[in-house]
């Protein structure tokens, strides 16, 4: 059974920065490509970064670009995401998931923000930017 657990979340000032951790299980990220997408009550869940299976390429929605890292400890199945110069619109809960759709697996480049694509999610981490 595929299980994905967030932690890391928290408060935090404007500038500062957060480590989000996801602990994949049931899987190897060797095999899985995995994505980190954010959601604010009212709004569309939006894809935020992800890192591909095989090759380890990474993806951004431009919002973050600069800012967040996306990286991964395929030994220890960890996927984490780098928050910096964090801002008020960042504010959150963020979730990690995990694709086997063809669309994320084969053109990544095109699909890794789709969510509808995923067939995995954790429970979601709560990050809070204030101003």
């Amino acid at each position: 059974e595929v299980q994905l657990v967030e932690s890391g979340g928290g408060w935090v000032q404007t500038g500062g920065s957060l480590r989000l951790s996801c602990l994949a299980s049931g899987l190897s990220l060797d095999d899985y490509a995995i994505a980190w997408f954010r959601q604010v009550p009212g709004k569309e869940r939006e894809g935020v970064s992800c890192i591909t299976s095989s090759d380890g390429i990474r993806y951004y929605a431009d919002s973050v670009k600069g800012r967040f890292t996306i990286a991964r400890d395929v030994a220890k199945n960890m996927v984490y995401l780098e928050m910096n110069s964090l801002k008020p619109e960042d504010t959150a809960v963020y979730y990690c998931a995990t694709s086997t759709s063809q669309v994320v697996v084969a053109t990544p480049h095109f699909g890794w923000h789709l969510d509808g694509e995923y067939d995995y999610w954790g429970q979601g981490t709560q990050v809070t930017v204030s101003s």
